[in-house]
C-alpha cells in the first residue's frame, strides 16, 4: 500500500473515509478471522515423548526389550526404571521453564479506535478488519498494518520491528516505489509499533498472520536445530553400539562355532554384554548435570526452557547479538554537545518541549533528564514562563517552536534540524556545520537550539530571526559491563556480530564503544547480505562485526550461513523481527523484556537485558561441557572394563562372571 496514495489505498481496500459500516466489519471478520497471530504452544505429551527419543535411551529401550522377549524380567525393570527417572526429571524441568514463561505474558487485552459508520467507536483489537479506518494519537499501540490517510506530527517508535531506537517520522501524503525496503516507508505503520508523539488517521490493509509481524511468526516457525550435545550423544551412540555388536557377533560366533555353547545362554549374554556396554546412567547423569545448570543459570536470571540448551551455551563460536536493549540501554540520553548559550540552552530544552518525566517523545524526554543532571529545576521554569504561542513539531520542516511571557516581554525558542533553523537564523556560527558533522559522525542523533527576543506574540515563523544557542547530540548508550564481556567473549574464542535495523553510523559508534568493532574490521548493512552467495558471505562474515540496517530476511540469512559451515551461532534478541533467526539459531536468547515472539521462538530467555550476563552464561556453559565430559570418560571407562572383563571370560570358555543385573 506504501505505492498507492490515500485515496487509491481507500479504493484498494474497499473502503472510506468514514470507515465501514458494522455489517460489512461483521462480513470481514468472518472472511479474514480475528486479528490476531496464533501462537502454536507445544503440548505436555509431546514434552514428556521427547525425553525419550535420544540414542542411548532408544538403545536402552531396545535393550530392555530384548531381556523382557527372553524372560529376564529383573534386568529389565532395572533398564526401564532408570529410564522413566530419567525422563520425568527433564520433563518436570521443561515444565516448570515453560509456566515461568506463561507467567511474563500479559493478559491484558487492547482497545482501539476506529470510524464505523462515521462514528468514533472503541473495538477489542481482535474485531480489527481490513478496510476499517483507525484513529490513533501518543501512547496508542498499532493494531494491524496501516496506510496512513492523514497526520500531525507523527512520530511511531519501530524499534520492534526495524531495530531503529529513534522515532520514525511518518507523512501521509508521500507515494514511495514498491520496492521501498520496510523501514523507509514513511506513509504506513506496522502492528505493534507504538505511537510516541502526534496523531494519525489510516485505513487496515492487513491483520493477524497477514501483517508485516505475522509473516514474521510465520517465518519463527521453523525447525531449530540440535543441540552440540544432542548430535554428539547421537553420533557417539551409534557408533559405540555398532562396535559392540560387532563384538557381540565375534563372541556368539566363537562360542558356537568352537565352544558348542547353548545358543540361548549366548543370547542371555549377549544380552548381558548389550546392557554393560551401554552406560545406562549416561542419559540420567547428562540430565541431572543440565538440570544443576539451568538452577544456577535461573539463579543468575537465565531461564532456560530447553535442557540441552544450557550445553550449547559452551559450544557457541559465534554471538549474533541485538543492539537496541541488549547492548545498549534502549533508551536515549543526552551524549554530547555545543554550546553558544548555556542559559539559553537550558530555557530552550525545558520550554520547547512537551514531554513529562516519564512520557512524550524519547528525545524531549532525554532533554529532561539531562537538564536535571545539571541541576536545572524545568518544571519549575515552565511555571514562570507561560507558552503564549507554539508552533507543534512539524515532521516536513522538522522543527518546533514556542513563544513564552517574560518580565523583559516575549522570548522566542526553537528546536529542530540544522538545515531548517539555519533558514531563520541572522548570522549563523562559523563552526555550526563542522560541529555538527562531527556529532553525526560518531553516531549521534542531532538537534539544534535557537533564541529570538521578540517585542509581540510572533504571526508566523518566516518573521523570527533568531540565533542559535547550542547542539546536542543524542545516543541510545551501552550498557554497563558489556565492554568487559565482548573483551571475554574474544578471548574465549567467540566471534561478536552486531545486528541491527538502525542506520550504520550509529551501529559503528556503538559498536566501537563496546570493542566490537575494531580497526580493520568490516561493517556493511542488510542489502551487502542479500546480494551475496553462502561461501562469499561466509569468507565475508569472518571479517565483519557490524551489520546495519538488517531485516529479519537478512539476520536468518546470516545465521543460516554460518551454521552451514559448521559453526555453533548463539542469536540474541528482543523485537519481533529477531524470532526468524532466534528459532534457526543453535541457542536462541531473548530478552524478558522482549516481545512474546521473540519469547516463543527462543531456547532460553535472559531476565536482564544484558550481553555481559550471556557471556556468563556461555563461561558457566563449558564447565557444565567439561562436567558432561568427564562423566562420559568415567562412565566408558567401567563400561569397557565389563566388556573385556566378560569376553575374556568367553574366549577362555569359563562361566560368565558378571550377570546383567549385577551390572
Amino acid at each position: 500500500m506504501h505505492y498507492l496514495s490515500p485515496q487509491e489505498a481507500l479504493k484498494e481496500i474497499k473502503s472510506r473515509e468514514s470507515g465501514l459500516s458494522e455489517e460489512e466489519a461483521r462480513e470481514r471478520l468472518k472472511v479474514y478471522g480475528p486479528n490476531e497471530i496464533e501462537e502454536k504452544e507445544e503440548s505436555k505429551l509431546k514434552i514428556l515423548i521427547r525425553q525419550f527419543t535420544s540414542p542411548f535411551v532408544l538403545i536402552l529401550m531396545a535393550a530392555g526389550l530384548l531381556a523382557l522377549f527372553l524372560g529376564d524380567l529383573k534386568d529389565a525393570l532395572v533398564v526401564y526404571g532408570l529410564l522413566l527417572i530419567n525422563g520425568l526429571i527433564g520433563f518436570h524441568q521443561e515444565l516448570k521453564a515453560l509456566a515461568s514463561i506463561r507467567a511474563l505474558k500479559s493478559l491484558t487485552s487492547p482497545k482501539v479506535k476506529v470510524l464505523r459508520d462515521g462514528v468514533e467507536k472503541e473495538i477489542d483489537v481482535r474485531e480489527v478488519v481490513p478496510g476499517d479506518v483507525v484513529l490513533l494519537s501518543e501512547g496508542d499501540l498499532v493494531p494491524a498494518d496501516i496506510r496512513l490517510l492523514e497526520a500531525s506530527g507523527l512520530l511511531v517508535d519501530e524499534a520492534i520491528l526495524t531495530g531503529e531506537s529513534v522515532p520514525v517520522e511518518k507523512l501521509p501524503d508521500v507515494v514511495l516505489k514498491e520496492d521501498t525496503p520496510l523501514y523507509e516507508r514513511l506513509n504506513c505503520l506496522f502492528r505493534g509499533t507504538v505511537v510516541v508523539r502526534g496523531k494519525g488517521k489510516g485505513v487496515v490493509f492487513a491483520t493477524g498472520r497477514n501483517t508485516e509481524i505475522g509473516k514474521i511468526a510465520g517465518l519463527a516457525q521453523t525447525k531449530s536445530p540440535e543441540s552440540p550435545l544432542t548430535k554428539a550423544l547421537g553420533y557417539f551412540g551409534k557408533r559405540w553400539v555398532l562396535t559392540i555388536i560387532l563384538i557381540l557377533s565375534l563372541l556368539v560366533f566363537v562360542g558356537l562355532v568352537f565352544q558348542g555353547r547353548e545358543p540361548k545362554s549366548l543370547l542371555f549374554f549377549a544380552v548381558a554384554q548389550l546392557v554393560s556396554a551401554v552406560p545406562e546412567g549416561l542419559p540420567i547423569v547428562v540430565t541431572l548435570a543440565l538440570v544443576v545448570g539451568a538452577i544456577r543459570l535461573s539463579r543468575e536470571k537465565v531461564l532456560v526452557k530447553y535442557l540441552p540448551a544450557v550445553e550449547t551455551l559452551g559450544s557457541a563460536t559465534y554471538i549474533c547479538s541485538d543492539k537496541t536493549g541488549t547492548i545498549t540501554v534502549g533508551k536515549l540520553t543526552v551524549e554530547d554537545l555545543v554550546i553558544y548559550d548555556r542559559e539559553r540552552l537550558y530555557l530552550c530544552s525545558a520550554l520547547c518541549n512537551d514531554a513529562q518525566k516519564d512520557k512524550g517523545d524519547p528525545l524531549e524526554v532525554a532533554l529532561l533528564e539531562w537538564l536535571e543532571k545539571e541541576g536545572v529545576n524545568w518544571s519549575y521554569l515552565r511555571e514562570v514562563y507561560k507558552r503564549v504561542w507554539e508552533y507543534p513539531f512539524d515532521t516536513k520542516r522538522r522543527l518546533m517552536a514556542v513563544a513564552v511571557s517574560s518580565e523583559e516581554g516575549i522570548d522566542f525558542y526553537i528546536k529542530g534540524a540544522l538545515e531548517s533553523l539555519t533558514e531563520l537564523c541572522n548570522e549563523c556560527p562559523e563552526d555550526v556545520w563542522e560541529k555538527h558533522n562531527e556529532l553525526a559522525e560518531e553516531g549521534l542523533r542531532v538537534l539544534v537550539f535557537g533564541y529570538a527576543k521578540l517585542k509581540e506574540v510572533p504571526k508566523s515563523l518566516e518573521e523570527v530571526r533568531i540565533k542559535l544557542v547550542g547542539l546536542i547530540g543524542f545516543l541510545d548508550p551501552p550498557k554497563e559491563g558489556v565492554r568487559s564481556a565482548v573483551e571475554a567473549a574474544k578471548g574465549a574464542g567467540i566471534r561478536i556480530i552486531m545486528i541491527t535495523g538502525d542506520n550504520l553510523l550509529t551501529a559503528k559508534a556503538v559498536a566501537k564503544m563496546v570493542g566490537i568493532y575494531s580497526e580493520g574490521d568490516l561493517a556493511i548493512e542488510g542489502k551487502d547480505v542479500k546480494n551475496l552467495e553462502e561461501k562469499e558471505l561466509y569468507n565475508l562474515l569472518k571479517r565483519v562485526s557490524v551489520i546495519a540496517r538488517a531485516d529479519p530476511e537478512d539476520k536468518y540469512k546470516v545465521v543460516k550461513t554460518l551454521q552451514s559451515n559448521g559453526e555453533i551461532v548463539a542469536v540474541t534478541g528482543d523485537g519481533v523481527n529477531d524470532a526468524p533467526a532466534l528459532r534457526v539459531a543453535d541457542l536462541g536468547v531473548a530478552m524478558g523484556s522482549g516481545s512474546e515472539a521473540a519469547k516463543e521462538a527462543s531456547k532460553m530467555i535472559i531476565l536482564d537485558n544484558n550481553l555481559s550476563v550471556i557471556v556468563k552464561a556461555v563461561e558457566r556453559g563449558r564447565q557444565i561441557s567439561k562436567n558432561i565430559s568427564k562423566v562420559i570418560r568415567y562412565l566408558l571407562s567401567t563400561n569397557l572394563f565389563e566388556v573385556i572383563y566378560n569376553s575374556l571370560a568367553i574366549l577362555a570358555g569359563l562361566p560368565l562372571p558378571l550377570y546383567p543385573t549385577q551390572i
